[in-house]
């Protein structure tokens, strides 16, 4: 077992653990949560030997095998398969021994070691190792593509297939749904269901939580907590504790009143739709939860719109995508990603736009946000539609070289010069105290955006919207940086907003209890998904049941262990097609003529990879620079500029790889 007892951890001057003592038994699956800073992420750092304790015990036992994911951005030309079997550490140790074993000529050790690599499952390390990369979302085409050859979100993927294959006693997990899309998610959770090890999760997203840990730790004022059940459970606890102070209770009964009155009105207005139950469900929650919730330091409101034009926006035949590159040849065709999508958004609708990453989410919300223009078609706006637009990267819409008061006297401009100013707050103090209510008071106010954390960015983009009193939401993936009081704050805030919502994202927490209805994005196409959060896991497990299904019968990802294990008697007599003369012909011709007929393509991508590489390159460098405190006020705003027209090229590159990917894929099928 794990044990603290009386232990004192200390980061520079500030104290993270004092006197905190707990005790994590032998197979329990542990979700570790506790404010931004709390210290989560040094509590790992102990366990895992980076730190070290500065008083008391701490003991962890000697002979457990630990696994973690690792947060450098691998850089290799090694295969996505090749580079995920490597994190089986107990199979590179018995291979490195069967090396040794041969070049000493000992005949003894070369059969202990070949023993040795049979049991370390050598014989089915690819299958293995693919069913984690499939899982995770990656394609049958892309398993033996470099490393290099991914995007940064996609290789954080390949460091999470490459801690789940290593074999451990405690697997480490630090935020491991950071960079993934609900069809990952719901495969990982399925994975770690069936784990038999210790687990440590750091996480945001509550049902990911519900669904791995049955133990859950919060860390506050520097001490540990031990509660018997996943997250809704403490949750439930905690509450009743807190209930119990009556002191501290009474404090918080206004906020209590008015969450209780919010709740009574959205009950009232749910319809017995299957995905208005599902919001009752989050709701009653709340009620239930309501001293915690009243007990978090930041809360807020989106003021009531202006007006309310109905229908908002009116999509006819409308083709979604990416213009030619700059510097293109002259007749090259735009990127199309969704095509002929003819819906209305109406007032007071409350969308969940479902999909796996790829197929067109973003690209569908940057469009209505008039960040990109429909290649065909047209979006007709409603009178005074009035849009606040949260992008899923902070910098389309932040500038890294401004703090957050000049990004609210640009916005003020902005607004005014569009003639869409209402009763907003205009003078410097108003705007002082505005962005004090998002937790920018003192000194951040003038903080440059570029050191910020990736939560305070996320603040300040909610605060930006709010101040604007939009009457249609568009939110890309709003959770990404925000723990979970905040989440809970922005939910709260949804639901009581009177406007219209179309929201992207990977919380289901937040979806279940925002919105009414699904739009899936999907082959090309915007359709309505019938059924609720629940029948949309259902269809993701069936489709990569299916999908996987599919990859062994192409041999993308067969199971090695029939080439390498001997043949029992009653399968050598069976003939097997695929090994005879004339079938290896056929396949040999088959390949070549979907070689020739991909050429033109591959060709691309690899024109593609060439540049992403070096626009990473430039990426990397120009955010080194941004975190310089020594650079001049122009040249960071220069290097901001020049930083957002890169990952916006980073971007379309990626969707246009996916696009020549899928046609690959589609030629060989």
């Amino acid at each position: 077992m794990i044990t603290l007892k009386n232990v004192v951890l200390r980061r520079g001057a500030k104290v993270i653990l004092d006197s905190a003592s707990v005790t994590l038994n032998p197979g329990e699956n542990v979700g570790l949560v506790g404010r931004n800073g709390a210290g989560k992420s040094s509590l790992f750092a102990m366990l895992n030997g980076t730190l070290h304790e500065d008083g008391g015990e701490f003991s962890i036992p000697t002979q457990w095998r630990m696994a973690q994911v690792a947060q450098d951005m691998p850089e290799t030309e090694q295969s996505a398969t090749d580079y995920v079997i490597e994190g089986d550490v107990v199979l590179m140790a018995a291979q490195a021994e069967v090396t040794a074993a041969e070049e000493s000529g000992d005949g003894d050790r070369m059969a202990h070691a070949y023993m040795e690599l049979y049991d370390s499952g050598a014989h089915d390390s690819q299958a293995r190792a693919q069913a984690l990369i499939l899982g995770l979302g990656f394609k049958v085409s892309e398993l033996d593509n470099p490393v290099n050859s991914f995007s940064g979100g996609w290789r954080m993927r390949l460091q999470l297939a490459r801690a789940l294959m290593c074999p451990s006693d405690l697997l480490l997990l630090d935020e491991p749904t950071n960079h993934l899309d609900l069809d990952a998610l719901v495969w990982l959770e399925a994975w770690l269901k069936r784990y038999q090890g210790t687990m440590l999760v750091i996480s945001h997203d509550r049902e990911f939580l519900d669904a791995v840990t049955d133990v859950t730790v919060h860390i506050e004022s520097a001490k540990l907590t031990r509660y018997g059940g996943n997250y809704s459970k403490f949750e439930d606890l905690r509450s009743e504790q807190m209930a119990l102070q009556q002191t501290a209770f009474s404090k918080q009964q206004d906020k209590i009143a008015h969450l209780q009155k919010f709740i009574a009105r959205f009950k009232a207005k749910a319809s017995k739709a299957k995905q208005a139950q599902s919001r009752v469900k989050a709701l009653d929650r709340m009620e239930k939860i309501a001293p915690l919730l009243a007990e978090a330091d930041f809360t807020f409101e989106f003021k009531e719109p202006a007006n309310l034009p109905n229908p908002m926006l009116s999509m006819q035949n409308a083709y979604f995508g990416y213009p030619p590159p700059e510097g293109a040849p002259e007749g090259t065709p735009p990127t199309v990603i969704v095509q002929n999508v003819s819906k209305s958004v109406l007032a007071g609708q409350r969308i969940g736009i479902l999909g796996a990453n790829g197929q067109g989410k973003s690209t569908l919300v940057k469009t209505v946000a008039r960040a990109l223009a429909p290649i065909e078609g047209e979006m007709i706006e409603g009178k005074g539609l009035n849009i606040g637009y949260f992008a899923q990267q902070e910098l389309d819409v932040l500038r890294p070289a401004d703090n957050p008061l000049e990004h609210m006297i640009r916005l003020v401009k902005e607004v005014t010069a569009a003639g869409k100013m209402g009763n907003q707050p205009t003078r410097e103090q108003d705007l002082r105290s505005f962005l004090g209510n998002f937790n920018f008071g003192g000194d951040m106010v003038k903080q440059a955006v570029g050191s910020m954390s990736g939560g305070e960015k996320a603040r300040l983009v909610l605060c930006m919207i709010v101040w604007q009193r939009p009457n249609l939401l568009l939110l890309d993936e709003p959770t990404n940086h925000l723990d979970l009081a905040t989440r809970e704050a922005l939910s709260m805030a949804l639901n009581e907003f009177e406007g219209t919502v179309m929201l992207v994202s990977h919380d289901r927490a937040l979806l279940r209890a925002v919105c009414d209805e699904f739009w899936m994005v999907s082959q090309g196409g915007v359709a309505p998904f019938d059924g609720d959060l629940d029948d949309y896991q259902k269809y993701l497990l069936d489709h990569a049941k299916r999908q996987r299904e599919e990859a062994r019968k192409a041999g993308g990802a067969a199971p090695a262990a029939k080439a390498a294990a001997p043949a029992t008697a009653v399968e050598e007599k069976k003939p097997v097609p695929r090994d005879t003369p004339e079938q290896r012909k056929l396949d040999a011709q088959r390949r070549q003529q979907q070689a020739e007929a991909t050429k033109p393509l591959r060709k691309e991508i690899e024109k593609i990879d060439v540049r992403m590489k070096a626009l990473t390159t430039e990426r990397d460098s120009l955010q080194a620079l941004l975190a310089t405190t020594t650079t001049a006020p122009a040249e960071l705003a220069q290097t901001g500029k020049r930083l957002k027209a890169v990952e916006g090229e980073i971007d379309m590159l990626e969707e246009r790889w996916l696009e020549l990917t899928e046609q690959i894929e589609t030629t060989a099928v």
